[in-house]
């Protein structure tokens, strides 16, 4: 239900709709964005049934992110719509707790990405990546997804899963049909898989996750009898306050690890190309001075948004933005919206390589939930930048963008792009 306490006229303003999946088939709709954002307080957004409140600054994006006693992740669902009591608990991830839970099975996880040890991956990351562009340009271009964005970092969480690397394209398919759950149309029938499960029951509504759910519980299950020093077999062993992982818990880490690990970086990777190719000065400056690398990987992260949104329920009555919201009102936080505030980064809408401000919300508001995936990330980004730099390695679209059918990845499924070696 909306909000009864103390309605701001700002909940009474009508608001352009920013969830119909269509929208985003010919990119984010920056537009009803900037409208939002220029709404006095929270904007009251409806959906389905009820509503929520669009929560589209970058400061109250941060407030919200940082105050899980507040804004509560466990509560509900942290997409927009609602799951009854059992399907939520079925599907629950690390994404969808609140501490204790969220604490001891982050902690399991969280080693394995930290800064010291994801930098030991880096000449794993460097082969694949060159690799990958050498056979782009022998082949003289094609799409850059397939060629790309998309089997650089699925090898890569492959590779520290302990997943053998030639299933790449099958776990790839098995992502892109997960996003389409994020939409409003499916391509595969409930069945699909051999699924038997209700949908409802299923991450992203997708058969594509019974799937996923399988081939987790064979990898476990090879683990048990022959441990590896990968991190399947540590979630197999994965011990908590003497509290072992349960199944439920190890088969959504499992689902989250594979798909937050490849299809949120070849979405920054595939904006990141159709950006440099439509700036070649841009790029042209970053090949003149390397140091800009880095600032060149935040500028695409921001650029990209690869996750568009995420939701959060209200556990208290309270106020955000000078708008009083009542415990159990959904927020939703639109990073889409918050990485063009122009209240914080100058000219939001250009690409600039060398933006001083790298303060964006490409891996979430910061808070509990910053995405454990974040260094890994940057460093293929940077990495594919170094190498690219070295080739002297231009990029010119050929086609346009085939996007994903999602209000909450900012996928593309294709583009082509061919090499150059001049901007």
């Amino acid at each position: 239900m909306r909000s009864t306490v103390d309605m701001t006229p700002a909940a009474t303003v009508e608001t352009p709709n920013v969830t119909d999946p269509s929208l985003y088939l010919r990119g984010i709709p920056h537009g009803c964005f900037a409208q939002l954002r220029a709404i006095d307080g929270l904007a009251w957004h409806p959906y389905e049934d009820g509503g929520f409140w669009a929560v589209t600054h970058h400061a109250d994006v941060r407030f919200v992110s940082r105050n899980p006693e507040l804004f509560s992740s466990a509560i509900g669902h942290t997409n927009l719509w609602d799951l009854e009591a059992d399907a939520l608990e079925a599907r629950r991830s690390l994404i969808d707790t609140d501490a204790p839970d969220h604490t001891r099975l982050r902690r399991l996880v969280a080693g394995a990405f930290t800064p010291k040890n994801i930098r030991l991956w880096e000449e794993t990351v460097r082969a694949i990546t060159i690799d990958l562009l050498d056979e782009f340009v022998s082949q003289g271009g094609g799409d850059w997804v397939d060629m790309v964005a998309a089997p650089l970092p699925i090898q890569v969480i492959l590779t520290m899963l302990g997943v053998p690397v030639e299933d790449a394209d099958y776990l790839v398919e098995l992502s892109n049909y997960l996003v389409e759950g994020t939409g409003d149309a499916q391509s595969i029938p409930p069945d699909a898989f051999g699924n038997t499960t209700e949908l409802r029951l299923l991450p992203f509504n997708s058969p594509a996750s019974h799937a996923l759910f399988e081939y987790g519980e064979g990898m476990r299950q090879h683990r048990q009898d022959d441990l590896q020093d990968d991190l399947v077999s540590h979630l197999v062993q994965a011990q908590s306050e003497d509290e072992q992982m349960s199944r439920s818990e190890y088969r959504n880490m499992f689902h989250l690890l594979v798909f937050a690990g490849n299809e949120t970086t070849r979405t920054a990777i595939s904006h990141g190309a159709m950006a440099l190719a439509a700036s070649p000065g841009e790029w042209q400056r970053v090949l003149d001075d390397r140091s800009m690398i880095n600032s060149a990987a935040e500028e695409i992260l921001r650029w990209a948004t690869p996750i568009m949104h995420m939701r959060r329920t209200v556990t208290t009555d309270t106020e955000l933005a000078g708008t009083s919201i009542a415990k159990g009102d959904k927020v939703v936080m639109w990073y889409a919206s918050a990485n063009r505030d122009e209240t914080v980064f100058e000219d939001p809408f250009r690409f600039d390589v060398s933006r001083a401000n790298s303060d964006h919300f490409a891996f979430g508001g910061g808070g509990p939930h910053l995405c454990l995936g974040a260094f890994l990330a940057r460093l293929e980004l940077t990495v594919l930048l170094e190498e690219m730099a070295k080739r002297s390695l231009c990029l010119e679209q050929t086609s346009e963008p085939v996007r994903a059918r999602s209000n909450f990845v900012h996928g593309v499924l294709s583009v082509g792009m061919q090499p150059r070696t001049s901007p």
